[in-house]
């Protein structure tokens, strides 16, 4: 019984160190102190400012992209001055400028849960939240536009805005080209949707053939979120991710984007995305173009701004030809059912549960049971109370046997007192003699610990759909907890899982303890009760509830099952 004992509270003591450990793992990834996007201040966009300077790739000599170079110059061509348009739907308000997005607000999510707060920004002109959209094309005879203001507007128009009754809003932007092409971009955005489809035609009225690579590419500074185990941000995935039928689903740190060997990967079936604390932006091409992904960071403005490109296969048009390409750009939450809706390939895979296969596939598999109690309740929090009665009853048949194991060590706990005072110092003989009463009598000690262990994995993986959730972002539950992914700002749930644990383990029999361990185990409450202040409400929620339903299920059992306790049979 020692060694179940010391195995458990070695099994707790785990969870604490693990869950520690993933605190300080993303201390270090923000290099420079910045602001995150949801944090930011609105900056203000100046008419006529440029779209940002980032590396713009070179034509290469043959079908195969070759790496760009940082710093290389802007591809020539007839370009006017940039202007901007300022496009707004019921869920976006983005900022065109020169056939890129360089600034995006998402309407239904505001920064905080005050009312009038901002909405969050995602893209952005500031220097120090720097994040955008681009897109281009490169040309062996330098006759495409890149992304850096060579596109204008077609027509006057300053704004453009979703009308009540349509569903769709085309912006258009055009460049010509000294040789007779013209590549015409629209940018076509639907109600409801945060997916922007971004269309470039060409059309080639010059006398000879004409053939281009495009490339679409996003560019942000890092962000530096505030840090702290109260801040649930601090946790989450902040980088670069992709895609591809091949290469399969990748992600990486912006820290790590110099660090971790270069990328240079073609593939179809492509995306890429930045991704951060509950929202992302994503490049989505066609399915069947194929493309390279590659990464660098950029360093021609000084502060680093860290790229993720997408360069597109060659499309050659002849004299008097034309032909076109689309891609999808995404700048919105990680909302599961609207990713999915968009029917591509892995691209769910941005909503990121965990680093680990294991609790990643078991924190989708618990959000899809989430959604749907959700459905059906219409509150995250009693879905997640729901969730714990679930997993209860999954669970029952083992925990009547863990409880029926410890009604019967109870019963059997002065007998063990008995062999242990007359056996005294000899622990082995003790332990000898203790397993021998448990085979006579028929008890499983490791009965008590299955339902434990099988518990873990479920906590570990509702942790990460808590952070991870944009679902759950302000979800209110009832009275004071107004948002299931902060810490509860009474810490009420805390303290009473400190009294619950209390009153559990005065239930657990302790039986075949030493002095320390008992020490030990008395003060477990006080540590996860510690532990579990700085955790989201919604997880504390789960644990009470599980906590608390377990400690009824404890002593009906108890009740049900203890007899008198034995007396140790005389010699």
């Amino acid at each position: 019984m020692n060694q179940i004992r010391t195995f458990l509270i070695l099994a707790w003591l785990m969870v604490a160190v693990l869950l520690w450990m993933e605190w300080g793992k993303e201390k270090s990834a923000a290099a420079q102190p910045q602001t995150s996007a949801a944090q930011a201040t609105p900056s203000v966009t100046v008419p006529g400012a440029t779209a940002g300077s980032a590396a713009v790739p070179t034509a290469p000599t043959d079908a195969a992209p070759v790496p760009p170079a940082p710093g290389a110059a802007a591809v020539a061509g007839t370009a006017a001055a940039p202007r901007q348009v300022v496009v707004q739907t019921d869920v976006l308000r983005l900022v065109l400028d020169a056939g890129n997005v360089v600034q995006a607000d998402l309407l239904g999510y505001p920064q905080t849960r005050d009312d009038g707060a901002p909405p969050v920004r995602m893209f952005d002109t500031d220097p120090l939240h720097y994040y955008a959209a681009q897109s281009g094309w490169v040309s062996s005879n330098n006759s495409a536009p890149s992304h850096e203001g060579q596109f204008v507007p077609e027509g006057n128009a300053a704004t453009a805005t979703l009308a009540e009754g349509e569903t769709t809003l085309t912006v258009p932007f055009v460049w010509t080209g000294p040789d007779g092409v013209t590549i015409r971009r629209s940018f076509i955005l639907t109600r409801g949707d945060y997916a922007v489809e971004v269309r470039d035609e060409i059309a080639n009225t010059g006398a000879a053939a004409w053939q281009g690579f495009p490339y679409r590419q996003l560019i942000r500074t890092a962000p530096a979120v505030k840090r702290g185990m109260t801040n649930p941000e601090s946790y989450s995935l902040v980088g670069a991710t992709w895609f591809g039928s091949d290469i399969g689903y990748g992600r990486r740190q912006l820290a790590d984007f110099e660090g971790d060997g270069r990328l240079d990967a073609k593939d179809t079936n492509v995306w890429i995305a930045m991704v951060q604390h509950h929202f992302f932006s994503a490049w989505i091409p066609r399915p069947d173009d194929a493309s390279t992904i590659s990464m660098q960071v950029d360093r021609s403005t000084g502060a680093a701004r860290y790229l993720i490109r997408e360069f597109g296969a060659p499309i050659a048009v002849a004299a008097g030809q034309q032909a076109s390409t689309t891609a999808r750009l995404w700048v919105g939450p990680k909302q599961v059912d609207l990713i999915q809706a968009q029917g591509v390939r892995g691209l769910d895979r941005v909503v990121d549960y965990s680093r680990f296969s294991i609790f990643a596939m078991l924190g989708e598999g618990l959000f899809w049971v989430l959604a749907k109690l959700h459905g059906l309740i219409g509150n995250w929090g009693w879905s997640i109370i729901g969730l714990v009665l679930l997993v209860k009853l999954a669970l029952y048949p083992l925990s009547v046997a863990q409880y029926k194991s410890m009604a019967k060590m109870r019963k059997f706990q002065p007998r063990i007192a008995q062999l242990k005072e007359r056996y005294g110092d000899d622990k082995q003989k003790f332990q000898m003699a203790m397993m021998e009463l448990y085979k006579k009598e028929k008890i499983n000690p490791i009965g008590g610990c299955l339902p434990v262990l099988l518990q873990m994995p479920v906590f570990f993986a509702l942790y990460w759909v808590l952070l991870e959730s944009v679902e759950l972002r302000h979800a209110p539950w009832m009275l004071w907890i107004q948002d299931l992914t902060a810490r509860d700002p009474y810490f009420i749930l805390p303290v009473l899982n400190i009294a619950i644990m209390w009153a559990t383990q005065k239930l657990t029999p302790m039986v075949g303890m030493d002095p320390m361990q008992q020490k030990i185990m008395q003060f477990m409450p006080l540590v996860f009760g510690a532990i579990m202040i700085f955790f989201p409400s919604g997880l504390v929620l789960y644990w009470v509830t599980n906590g608390g339903l377990g400690l009824l299920q404890q002593w009906w059992m108890i009740k049900r099952y203890s007899e008198a306790p034995a007396a140790l049979a005389k010699d």
